[in-house]
């Protein structure tokens, strides 16, 4: 694998969310992160009242998207980095 795989995991998570979960071969994990997000910003939307910025009545959802970006980074920078000969 290419060092700029990374790269463009980061990209795909941050413009669909799962989707760098899907170039990761690991399309499971991205489903739930979508389940988990679109579940979390609807039920921190219900709880806030109108008089909140759009940014925190989504705030669970979009936490959740934050975690989902840095997982699948993490994922596949660790899939690109070399692997020491012992553990080969």
């Amino acid at each position: 694998m290419t060092s700029r795989r990374p790269l463009l995991v980061l990209a795909a998570a941050i413009v669909a969310p799962g989707a760098g979960h899907v170039l990761n071969r690991t399309p499971v994990r991205g489903l739930m992160f979508v389940f988990y997000i679109l579940l979390l910003g609807v039920v921190t939307y219900h709880l806030t009242t109108p008089d909140h910025s759009m940014i925190g009545r989504l705030a669970g959802g979009l936490f959740v998207y934050a975690i989902s970006i840095m997982d699948a980074y993490r994922t596949a920078a660790l899939r690109a980095a070399p692997r020491p000969a012992s553990q080969v």
